[in-house]
């Protein structure tokens, strides 16, 4: 089993839902980076569930550094964080495969040896440890202006509000302090009664996650390591991820060329009229706001009676 992604920098994951812990190592770190710990117990509060809509699993998220870090900066060594599972109950998971999980594919490439409880390794609860390196990532970027922000484009059929790409300071500062970003409050007011509504029936729904990224020109490359292909590795990583879109995306099927084609003008510098593309073209950064979305499946974690074997 191989848990690791990266190159210059590379991430190594490692634990199981219902294990003493769960962690991850990030190698290739730079030494002298402050590692700001409020902002990272900050990112971990923010991934909590914080209300009844979410999980039922309520931990600590007490983020501890076993190596790569002295004094507050990091050393340059491989940095391991260790988050402590502690609210486990593994009687609620027999050894089933329950549907749209991976039990199934855990069983027949694992032959019957994982560990299964709450889904062992292939549990979103391994995305914990990916929060709190993302935050180290995060005060990184930020040092080099590079911003990231997301909201919740959609819930089932609720549709939040397009992004105002004209103040987009505004909205990175909005929604990467929100427990539940969304930019239209009678729209997030209407999702979570839906999500409410779902959970009554015994049910989850599915939902669509928008981000931007404001990001220097000439970052990727052509073909198999372009700006799409990276990200796209990246997002497919987070359990749920069924599919993503970059710009316009899907939608460039109903369009032809001359209408969606993205006309380049000179206005003190080289910029687009439109953003149809994203902000990447070959494969990499054009100097434009990078664009993209992606879908979540509804977790299949639900209380509805549903056929096995």
């Amino acid at each position: 089993m191989s848990s690791m992604i990266g190159d210059n920098i590379k991430v190594s994951l490692f634990g199981e839902s219902h294990g003493s812990v769960v962690g991850a190592t990030i190698h290739g770190l730079e030494s002298g980076i402050k590692i700001d710990y409020e902002f990272i117990k900050h990112q971990m509060n923010l991934r909590k569930a914080n209300d009844n809509l979410s999980t039922a699993r309520v931990e600590e998220d007490e983020v501890k550094f076993i190596s790569g870090v002295f004094n507050d900066f990091t050393t340059g060594a491989p940095l391991t964080v260790i988050i402590e599972n502690k609210n486990v109950n593994s009687n609620d998971y027999p050894k089933m495969f329950r549907p749209s999980h991976a039990d199934y594919t855990q069983e027949l490439k694992y032959k019957g040896y994982q560990d299964y409880r709450g889904g062992g390794h292939f549990s979103g609860r391994l995305t914990a440890p990916l929060v709190a390196l993302g935050s180290i990532a995060i005060s990184i970027l930020n040092s080099k202006n590079i911003k990231i922000g997301s909201h919740i484009k959609n819930i089932h059929n609720i549709l939040d509000d397009d992004i105002n790409f004209d103040d987009l300071d505004n909205y990175f500062n909005y929604v990467n302090n929100e427990l539940f970003p969304v930019l239209n409050l009678n729209k997030k007011e209407e999702m979570k009664k839906e999500i409410g509504t779902a959970k009554e029936n015994l049910d989850s729904v599915g939902g669509i996650i928008e981000t931007v990224i404001s990001l220097p020109s000439s970052i990727g490359e052509p073909f198999f390591d372009s700006l799409e292909s990276k990200i796209s590795h990246y997002l497919f990583s987070v359990p749920g991820v069924k599919g993503i879109e970059f710009g316009l995306g899907f939608d460039f099927a109903k369009y032809k060329a001359s209408e969606v084609n993205d006309e380049f003008i000179n206005d003190n510098k080289v910029r687009t009229l439109t953003n149809n593309d994203g902000g990447i073209n070959g494969g990499i950064s054009n100097n434009e706001p990078i664009v993209f979305r992606c879908v979540l499946k509804p977790t299949p974690s639900i209380l509805k009676k549903q056929r096995s074997c």
